[in-house]
């Protein structure tokens, strides 16, 4: 398109959630609450992990790779918008704007890997549990964790560095509370068409690649529980939804934001603050909630129903499966019983030994 005699803009203006100063204000209190309790729940759950040595296991370091990224998710939003909240001018700069791009696409586009991964690994514990230790062996996941930060800046710079050369000119108005890609690109004044294919099909690929990972995994792990006999063993290892919770709770907001059109609408607007705001908050709640390894709960005596550990590899207990019948020939007390927190699903009990983090 051509410019014309067009001046170029060097600011916009974030029109944010409402532009009544009560609702601001009230807005800015909700918020704040909303950021404070993602910052200590994500820290929290870091600093679990870290200091039990029990938690330093394949899951939990993806999951302390998760809580990281939804503290730098947050923390790239929530603050410009508690600033323009209480603030009378709620303009960021050409430059702030396009950097805030660039780091939700690292943090959005990371953390759907994760997700992937995480699902991947329990599809491993509860499909594979003979082979757990020999599939989430340390280089893999270690590659999961690092390709997925790699496949985050990957995907923001095939977005951001083509939007660097748009021209910016007379409409300023973002129609959001922050600056993501499908609100910048039809206030550009130049040909946005590369732009556009390049945010279409990184979105295509990434999204829904991660998350045909996501749905084969848990296709399998659906399968695996419901041939389960034991209808304590099949609750048990239901428990596993808390990842199931989270993926949904993300990737359904986040895909509809991006593929629907963008026009400043409530429900939009609704969907960004799901999948920007609150999935960061309620990650660590929904893990903590569900995994009693993670809230320190006192043992069980006896788990008949949950995997079984014996010289540092994870077994299914022949109960879940079986109906409490023992392999012809094998001795009673050949498989050692570690005690596991009482309610823990199963996936989780079997991320306890195979690998040790170091």
């Amino acid at each position: 398109m051509a410019l014309g005699n067009h001046s170029t803009i060097t600011k916009f203006l974030l029109l944010g959630l409402s532009a009544n100063p009560h609702v601001q204000a009230l807005l800015f209190v909700l918020f704040l609450g909303i950021y404070l309790l993602t910052i200590m729940g994500n820290l929290m759950l870091l600093l679990v992990i870290r200091a039990d040595s029990r938690l330093h296991t394949p899951m939990y370091f993806l999951l302390s790779h998760l809580s990281f990224v939804d503290l730098c998710f947050s923390s790239v939003i929530v603050p410009k918008m508690l600033e323009n909240l209480l603030s009378q001018r709620k303009t960021i700069s050409v430059e702030g704007c396009l950097a805030q791009v660039f780091f939700v696409f690292v943090t959005a586009r990371t953390e759907a890997c994760l997700l992937s991964g995480m699902a991947y690994d329990h599809y491993a514990a509860i499909c594979r549990p003979l082979l757990y230790g020999q599939i989430m062996g340390k280089q893999l996941y270690k590659h999961l964790v690092w390709g997925s930060w790699g496949l985050g800046f990957l995907d923001a710079l095939i977005n951001v560095l083509p939007a660097v050369n748009m021209v910016f000119c007379e409409a300023k108005i973002i129609h959001h509370y922050s600056c993501e890609m499908p609100s910048l690109l039809p206030l550009s004044c130049s040909d946005i068409f590369r732009n556009l294919i390049a945010l279409v099909c990184s979105t295509l690929l990434h999204g829904l690649g991660t998350f045909l990972l996501v749905f084969l995994s848990y296709t399998h792990i659906i399968s695996t529980i419901l041939s389960i006999s034991s209808t304590s063993g099949r609750s048990e290892a239901f428990t596993c939804s808390a990842h199931l919770t989270a993926v949904i709770l993300y990737y359904g907001s986040a895909l509809l934001r991006h593929l629907m059109p963008n026009s400043g609408s409530p429900i939009e607007l609704i969907f960004s603050v799901q999948y920007t705001i609150l999935t960061p908050m309620l990650n660590p709640l929904i893990y903590s909630l569900k995994n009693k390894e993670v809230k320190g709960e006192r043992s069980l005596q006896d788990s008949s129903d949950l995997p079984q550990l014996h010289k540092g590899q994870a077994r299914w207990n022949r109960l879940a499966f079986t109906e409490g019948r023992r392999e012809p020939g094998a001795p009673e007390s050949s498989v050692r019983v570690t005690p596991q927190p009482r309610g823990a699903c199963a996936c989780s009990a079997l991320h306890a030994a195979p690998t040790a983090l170091q």
